[in-house]
């Protein structure tokens, strides 16, 4: 064994007592099956084998980094004793390069002389270090593949992509290669591949976790987090790698729905939404849940976000303040990378992929004339964040929004899709609030996962929640895989008109996203009453989503063609896309049903002014 396998918080001195013999033992063992691993990944990126890696392409580095052993007591017993780990390859190893994902890179690095404080942390408390995995080159990428190590397969939906960067970590955990992984987490590197994958996730506040020992991509938004099976290993892991002073506090609980955001989701309530909210019925200690537009928060709360905002209407804010703090994420990650790797990029001009190349040229050619206030809507997201959530609240909101790729897939990310994507995860990247990541479940053959927000600092608080409620959501993740749509067999005019007033009581409440859902049960059992239609409608234009509410409303003035709410909400749906002479003709077709509609005369006011 060279010395740059010893470098660690053990050393060869371990193999002096027998358990320390069994331990290397087994951990050479270990270096043997992932040597072959990487010789049949080798054989199979070439195309000379057909069968995948017994590794699922997770690894690109095999090391043995063993911990000290156990002292005797009266000392404490090591929290991590038992426990094996893996580290994306941007974390520094004493004696080995790391790659960050690029052969160019690796080729024009020498050997680190010391080891990244997180690893010496978990090695220390008696976790095993078994190798370094495969990622999006310099951590830009979001899919997992990597031009230079292939794509690690996922092992939970083997046709589709792992998600990046930090992909091969999320693999190793999924496949059950380690007990817990390590990555960095930028603009979703851990999380997004977390989804994929179908594992846990803990993405800590920002400055919280030293990154020392880490490659940077971008400063001001990295973090070290970490990924696992069982929330036990996050939580104990968490115990060795947060300070004492992160957000222990104790209190009642209260979940803050973001409602926009699930309505960008693929995926019905039942399995999301419903779930988290059955499991608060039947936890103590929490309060009744709340539900919030949280585009409309930030638009409200971030005044330097303006000036980063597409020009919309009113009702369209929401969506344009989170695709503005996606810019706003995205533009800091550029500046600060440029800053770190320019004259790196520029002077060996690495071998990259297609999408990487696009993402690194975007950064290099970044002009930072607005810099200061990329760093000021920071720190207002993180101040209006606190604000909204206090000690105590956790913020509910989708991973993702869409699915994967396919494995191989020649089509490139929509922007529509980056930008659904990039939006949920910019909330806690910005404001360097802690985020946890949990599975629930499947839907059309692929993993689905919600993320829960605390404020920064309130990482133990957060961690804790999650271990306290995993189990409970699980049972209610299994009782809604049970659960059948609700079948369409006659057409019960009682039972639709309780479909509406339930509906009509939660659009009273901002709970836009349950309004729908309950309004479409009651047009499933009675398709034929116009009132249905025009409330969906409603709640459709409370969420921005102008094409169903139009659509909504065609069907209502089919159904009743003296509906003047319909034609009203018809009229602000076009207005909601820019279409002012069409929504002036619904506006005065309300007006001459309603002359003195006070609604309508303002419309008509408004958009006459706009069209002069």
């Amino acid at each position: 064994m060279d010395s740059s396998a010893r470098s660690g918080a053990g050393g060869i001195t371990a193999y002096s007592n027998p358990r320390a013999w069994i331990v290397a033992g087994v951990a050479v063992a270990g270096v043997i099956v992932l040597a072959e691993a990487a010789r049949r990944r080798r054989r199979w990126l070439r195309g000379k084998s057909t069968t995948p890696p017994p590794d699922s392409g997770a690894f690109c580095d095999i090391l043995e980094l063993t911990p000290p052993p156990q002292a005797p007591p009266p000392a404490a017993r090591q929290q991590l004793s038992d426990l094996t780990f893996a580290v994306s390859d941007n974390f520094e190893v004493e004696g080995y390069v790391a790659g960050f994902g690029n052969a160019d890179w690796k080729r024009t690095h020498e050997a680190s002389n010391r080891t990244a404080v997180a690893v010496t942390n978990l090695l220390k408390q008696g976790a095993t270090c078994v190798g370094r995995t495969v990622m999006d080159e310099l951590g830009f990428g979001v899919t997992g593949e990597n031009l230079h190590c292939g794509t690690p397969i996922n092992p939970a939906s083997p046709s589709v992509v792992p998600g990046g960067s930090c992909s091969g970590s999320a693999v190793a955990v999924s496949a059950q290669l380690v007990d817990f992984a390590l990555g960095t987490d930028t603009t979703g590197d851990l999380r997004i591949p977390a989804s994929f994958c179908g594992v846990l996730c803990f993405r800590p506040s920002h400055g919280v976790v030293s990154t020392l020992g880490t490659l940077p991509n971008s400063q001001s938004l990295d973090t070290i987090g970490w990924l696992a099976r069982d929330p036990r290993i996050l939580h104990r892991v968490g115990d060795v790698l947060l300070p004492a002073a992160a957000g222990g506090l104790k209190g009642k609980k209260q979940f803050v729905f973001a409602d926009d955001c699930f309505e960008s989701l693929k995926v019905p309530n039942h399995k999301t939404v419903d779930v988290i909210e059955s499991a608060v019925h039947a936890l103590p200690g929490y309060q009744p849940p709340k539900h919030i537009n949280i585009g409309q928060y930030i638009i409200s709360n971030i005044p330097s976000l303006k000036e980063f905002c597409e020009p919309s209407t009113k009702l369209q804010e929401g969506n344009s303040a989170l695709k503005a703090l996606c810019t706003v994420m995205l533009l800091l990650q550029r500046y600060e990378f440029k800053a770190n790797h320019e004259d790196w990029v520029n002077t060996v001009k690495p071998k990259l992929g297609l999408e990487i190349t696009t993402r690194v040229l975007q950064a290099v050619n970044f002009r930072d004339d607005n810099i200061k206030s990329l760093y000021i809507v920071r720190s207002e997201w993180r101040s209006a964040l606190k604000n909204l959530l206090k000690d105590t609240g956790i913020l509910v909101l989708p991973t993702i929004a869409g699915y994967p790729l396919k494995r191989n897939s020649k089509q490139r990310l929509s922007s529509e899709f980056e930008d659904k994507m990039y939006a949920f995860v910019s909330i806690a990247a910005v404001s360097g609030c802690c985020q946890a990541t949990v599975p629930l479940g499947n839907h059309n053959d692929h993993p689905i996962s919600l993320s829960f927000v605390a404020a920064h600092g309130s990482d133990k608080f957060l961690l804790r929640a999650i271990l306290e409620m995993y189990s409970t959501i699980q049972e209610q993740v299994a009782s809604a895989s049970k659960l059948a749509p609700p079948p369409v067999i006659n057409c019960d005019v009682d039972a639709s008109e309780l479909l509406k007033e339930k509906g009509n009581n939660s659009f009273k409440r901002k709970q836009w996203s349950k309004a729908i859902e309950l309004y479409s049960e009651a047009i499933e059992l009675n398709g034929t009453n116009a009132t249905y239609y025009c409330n969906r409608a409603a709640a459709y234009l409370e969420l921005g989503r102008f094409k169903q509410a139009e659509a909504d409303c065609d069907q209502a003035l089919l159904l009743d063609k003296k509906n003047v709410k319909a034609y009203l909400r018809r009229g602000a749906a076009k207005e909601g896309v820019l279409n002012h002479q069409a929504a002036l003709q619904d506006f005065r077709h309300a007006l001459a049903l309603e002359p003195q509609n006070k609604a309508a005369l303002a419309a008509e006011r408004r958009i006459q002014k706009h069209l002069r």
